[in-house]
């Protein structure tokens, strides 16, 4: 194989390649010798620490460690190269780490051992927790956002069924009062006592039922705040908080986004509600199923966005397909019935539509479409 002039690619030269990879690497990575002093130093560990390798290299390691952890460090690599008893090395620990201006973080240390040159090395990989912790607090947030936006939606929907359906007994009692209220008419006295109760009975009909109307009206004055919204970024999100808890492990999934992708004028909880349910519906769907494999795509058709999310569960019976994203229709054992009605909700609010894609066969596949934003440059 040949470049362009005809010559032989070179080789990339290994040191230079090594230099890379810890250049960029996420991690800080430094190495010491076998008294502890330090050979290297890397970009991410300058910005963990607040040292210039400068002001490092050559200096003992436990310069990056609080008084307590300082005191033992010489003593646990003398103890070590003596012994072989390995505390840290090649297994890894939290420990604490001490920045330049004196503060302490916590930190994930793992420890390798090589050789190079006949002289022992370590190579520490470091990574600070307070990072971690705080993207663990945000897919915390993330999660009680839509938590709390899913019950209420559910909340809503069980509610405005509810309604509805307690409106029509409502109705037929009035009627059946009125019809009793002219057969006591009838009657010589006018019915007397027992028509001064079926007024005061209908009275309160009356009342109950412009409670249930209230309640609708309530119900269906949905606010949306949209914004411009990256659904790449959106849906990937989604997607990693839909596979939060037991029921993912062993999952294949092919996330295939389209790269130049328009933005959606959408709410961003509402949207990835809507994602995290078909997600979830997909991984349960599929708790039996031999060969387990969630896809999600996203595509621009037209002037909107198409999402489809397909699993490879036992697909959806005739029976039940028609009826789908009507309330209380649930193919759960202990589902209520709720979740596609408030997806069709949500997606309709935003001038879209979503559906259950019945062509499809091998599993589920459920298509939404939104809108994309007016001004679609990404």
């Amino acid at each position: 194989m040949t470049d362009t002039f005809g010559a032989q690619p070179s080789a990339i030269d290994r040191s230079s390649l090594l230099e890379a990879l810890q250049e960029t690497s996420n991690d800080a990575i430094i190495t010491i010798d076998a008294r502890g002093l330090i050979q290297t130093f890397n970009t991410r560990a300058e910005f963990l620490f607040g040292y210039e390798r400068g002001e490092v290299i050559g200096k003992n390691v436990k310069l990056l460690m609080p008084g307590h952890f300082r005191e033992q460090h010489d003593r646990y690599i003398a103890n070590y190269l003596e012994t072989g008893v390995k505390r840290i090395i090649g297994i890894g620990r939290v420990v604490t780490g001490e920045r330049r201006d004196g503060s302490t973080f916590p930190l994930e240390l793992s420890v390798g051992e090589s050789t190079l040159g006949g002289r022992t090395i370590f190579v520490g990989f470091i990574r600070d927790l307070t990072e971690m912790k705080a993207e663990q607090r945000r897919v915390q947030e993330l999660q009680h956002e839509l938590f709390h936006v899913s019950r209420l939606a559910e909340m809503g929907q069980v509610a405005s069924g509810l309604a509805h359906e307690v409106n029509q007994p409502l109705a037929a009692i009035m009627n059946y009062l009125q019809v009793a209220q002219q057969l006591l008419k009838q009657q010589p006295d006018g019915g007397g006592a027992a028509s001064n109760v079926l007024e005061k009975v209908e009275a309160q009909s009356k009342r109950a039922a412009d409670v249930v109307k209230r309640l609708r009206a309530f119900i269906d004055r949905r606010e949306v705040e949209r914004k411009r919204e990256n659904l790449s970024t959106l849906i990937e999100e989604a997607l990693a908080l839909g596979m939060v808890g037991p029921a993912s492990s062993g999952l294949r999934v092919h996330l295939q986004i389209d790269r130049d992708l328009p933005h959606v004028e959408v709410d961003r909880v509402q949207i990835q509600q809507v994602v995290v349910n078909l997600v979830r519906n997909a991984i349960d769907a599929m708790a039996h199923s031999a060969r387990r494999e969630l896809r999600i795509e996203a595509s621009k058709e037209g002037n909107d966005v198409i999402v489809a999310v397909t699993d490879t569960g036992p697909g959806i019976s005739p029976e039940v397909a028609d009826k789908l994203f009507a309330a209380f229709v649930t193919t759960k054992p202990d589902g209520m019935g709720v979740g596609l009605s408030i997806c069709r909700a949500i997606v309709e609010s935003h001038g879209g539509r979503i559906a259950h894609d019945s062509a499809y066969v091998g599993g589920a596949r459920f298509r939404f479409a939104v809108p994309t934003s007016q001004d679609s440059a990404n």
